[in-house]
Parts: C-alpha cells; structure tokens; sequence
C-alpha cells in the first residue's frame, strides 16, 4: 500500500541575501529546510508571505548596505506580510535594529534556522490537503536542474568551515560567527554530488579561512578533501576562496597544478604589504615572506591567476606605508585586485588604535591603487589576445554570450564577451552552463572578448 503524506500549506518566503558567499551559502540551506516544511520559496518579494534578509555586518558600507534593503523591504509590508531580518549584521545589532525599525517583526542571528522556521510556522496561516510535490509541479525548473527551489546557475558554493581563529585586529567575524570549526567532509562530498547531479559546473570552496580546513583531524585536511572532490565522476571544475598566505603549503600547490578538475586561480586576501601595518592588523606575514609565496605559487603553477584585497587607511598608515603598497602592487602585478577603505568597527581592537586616516585620504588611496591596477588588468587581458581557453557559459542574450575562463570567479571579476561570427558559428548551438572553448580576441580594463572555436 502507498502512504502519501500531507504536508500543510504555510507560506510563501522570499529570501534577500546581502555580503559575502557564505552567506549565499547559508541562505541556500535555510531555503531548502523551508522547502522542506511545506513553504514556497519564491523570487519576488513583492509575491512573498514571509520576507527574509540575510544581513552582513562586515564593515561600515555593508551594514549600510544591509539596512537601506531593511528600509526598502519594509515598504511592502502590507495584507499581513512580516519581515523578518537575519545573519551577522542582526546579530550585532538586534536591539537598535528593533528599536529603530519598527517594521521588523522578528530578529535572528548566525546559524539560528530551526529557530526561524519554527517562529515562521506559529505566524502563518495554515491551510491543510495541500503537498509539497503538488506545489512544486507549478514551478518553473531548470533543464539542468531538478529541484524548483533554486534558480540554475552554472556554479554553487561550499561553504568548507564556519567561523575564524585568527585575531585580525580590524575584523569582527570570530565575534558574530564563533571559532573555526571544520564541516564534515562527508556532508560537503554529498552536497558536492548533488550540485554536479543538477548540473554545476563548477564549486567554489568559502570559508573565512579555508587553508584551516581539517584543524580538528591529524589526519585529513584541505588536501585531502579536493581529492576526494577531485575523484568524484563529473565534467566540472574547482574554484579555492580566501587562503591565508602563511598557510599555504607546497602540497597543496602541487595538487592544484596536477589536478585538472582545480582551476589555477588562488584568491589570497593580503590586506596589505608592509610590516609595520601588518602587525598592527595582527596579519601573520611579511613583504619578504609575502613575495617569496607568490613567486613560488607562480613558480609551482604555471598560468596561475592571483587574487588578492588590500585595506587602505589603516589607523597608524602613513604616507610611506602607502606608497610602499603602491609599489609592490606595481611589483608583482596581480590578476585580480580588490580595495576597501579601513571601517572603523567598534569592539576591535583596531578600532582603539591611534592615528585614524582622514575618508578623504582614503577614498584617494583607494582611487589611486584601482587606477594603477586598471592598467594592470589591461596590460594582463591584452596578454591573451590569440590564446585558447575553455570558458564556462553563464548567459546567453541573443548573439552575445557571456561566459567565464578559469581567471574569473563569478560575481568579482570580469567575463569573456562571445559574439556570433561567421567563423564562430552561432551561438544557439551552446547551452548556459556548458563548457566552451573560446579563442580571445580583444581586451578590456576588466573584461576580454573571444570567439568559439
């Protein structure tokens, strides 16, 4: 006999995600234990029950960012609709964000999805002879995709550890996310399985350290995990965010340059090159030490694409500190670079430090190392006029399609611009999410252009 099982009708949830991949990653998970409870979860927020923001408080611009889509938001409170705000920010902030944001209904913090669910079940309307499967069968799915709660994408993050114990003086992670704890590498195998199952192309491993992975075991660590990744059956790729240069070992260079499935890109956050500013970040490293990696991944891998992000305005950064970054940017001329101005974020340790840049010094820091790097990325992009590459396909538009090489990662970087040609062929022979080969054509500050080939 066949048992069908009832799940009651609850709600209908939108979920807007703000700051960094990770918490992409955990918004994905808290939508599918949605899902799981009988809710809907839905793109337009306008067309939700429940509206939810995953909030970051990384730094001054973020938490701004977080709470002018706050405000935003609760514009579309109407007929019974609740907002309910979540994640680091929220966690910071809870009293003052209820406080001054009357229109929020609930608040919660990192890693509280059972609790959010559960409040989520007390506050809706249940109606009952309603499943999940029939629901679901009104959804649009992806053909790459079997599950209707996800938009298609050709890649998906893992999320490898939560938390940090490094003690940078500037950051307030470890305080809102905890210490440095290891997923099980059973659990990211699964989930690295069911991504490539539905079409993923490619995985990209965040962590706010993922050079830590595996602390917890004498036995298996980061290396270990990409190949076992590595070994599962797959047309796919891996992408590595966020080393902590100190803690990259030669092992795990010689894995990336042997291993096919690994895309030779190393994003590495730096923050900044000069030893006394690094000490006063509380980063572990020195320029000498920091130039003696680089060579060595470039030495290791060849065609190794870098990334990096430096902090301009440090309290104490003088004048010579930052014309020393300057210069060893120009140095070692990096693929990829990002720059933010220092936030003074209280409870840090920074945050008490003389000294403090004036904004328009830094906004002039920031300006003057993004133009110098500018020229960098042009003069590195027109480097791969007439080389080959193969090229993940994100979108197509008609008789452009944009598309990703190995040096992209998706959402920070820059894309391949392919456009239909008579020697190219068309364009409507490829499919989103299908690994392309492209000659490249043309260069941008940022972007490159390519053909099929």
């Amino acid at each position: 006999m066949r048992i069908r099982v009832i799940i009651k009708f609850m709600a209908k949830i939108n979920i807007t995600t703000l700051g960094c991949p990770k918490n992409q990653v955990d918004s994905e998970h808290l939508t599918k234990a949605f899902a799981s409870q009988g809710f809907t979860p839905i793109d337009d927020p306008n067309d939700a029950d429940i509206i939810l923001v995953n909030t970051c408080g990384f730094i001054k611009d973020a938490k701004e960012e977080s709470i002018e889509e706050i405000l935003n938001l609760a514009k579309l409170k109407k007929g019974g609709k609740k907002l309910i705000v979540f994640g680091c920010l929220a966690k910071r902030y809870k009293d003052d964000l209820m406080k001054d944001i009357p229109e929020i209904d609930a608040i919660f913090g990192v890693g509280e999805d059972s609790s959010i669910i559960e409040y989520c079940k007390k506050i809706t309307n249940r109606r009952s002879g309603d499943t999940v499967t029939q629901r679901q069968k009104n959804l649009p799915i992806h053909p790459f995709a079997d599950s209707p709660i996800h938009r298609f994408s050709s890649y998906a993050y893992l999320k490898i550890a939560e938390g940090c114990n490094k003690k940078c003086t500037f950051c307030v992670i470890p305080s809102i996310r905890g210490k440095f704890r290891s997923v099980n590498s059973g659990q990211i195998l699964k989930a690295t399985k069911e991504h490539i199952r539905k079409g993923a192309r490619e995985l990209i491993l965040v962590a706010q350290d993922i050079t830590n992975y595996g602390k917890e075991s004498e036995n298996y660590n980061l290396v270990s995990l990409l190949k076992d990744m590595a070994a599962i059956k797959g047309n796919f790729r891996i992408r590595l965010l966020y080393l902590y240069p100190t803690e990259i070992t030669d092992e795990l260079l010689k894995l990336i340059a042997k291993e096919d499935k690994i895309q030779k890109y190393l994003d590495i956050p730096l923050q900044h090159s000069e030893d006394k500013v690094l000490r006063a970040m509380g980063r572990r490293g020195t320029r000498k030490e920091y130039i003696k990696l680089i060579r060595n991944i470039r030495r290791t891998i060849p065609g190794v694409a870098l990334r990096t992000t430096f902090i301009v305005g440090f309290p104490g950064e003088t004048e010579e500190d930052f014309n020393g970054l300057v210069d060893f940017i120009e140095d070692i001329k990096f693929d990829r670079l990002g720059v933010f101005k220092y936030s003074n974020e209280e409870g840090t340790p920074a945050s008490k430090l003389k000294g403090h840049v004036p904004e328009k010094t830094k906004d002039r820091r920031l300006d003057e190392i993004m133009r110098r790097q500018a020229a960098i990325s042009l003069e590195k992009n027109k480097e791969l006029i007439g080389r080959r590459y193969e090229a993940i396909v994100e979108e197509i538009d008609g008789n452009i399609a944009i598309a990703r090489l190995y040096s992209h990662a998706p959402e920070i970087d820059g894309v391949v611009i392919i456009e239909q040609s008579a020697v190219s062929g068309k364009l409507s022979a490829i499919k989103v999410g299908e690994i392309v080969n492209v000659e490249i054509t043309d260069a941008f500050d940022y972007d490159v252009k390519g053909k099929l080939v």
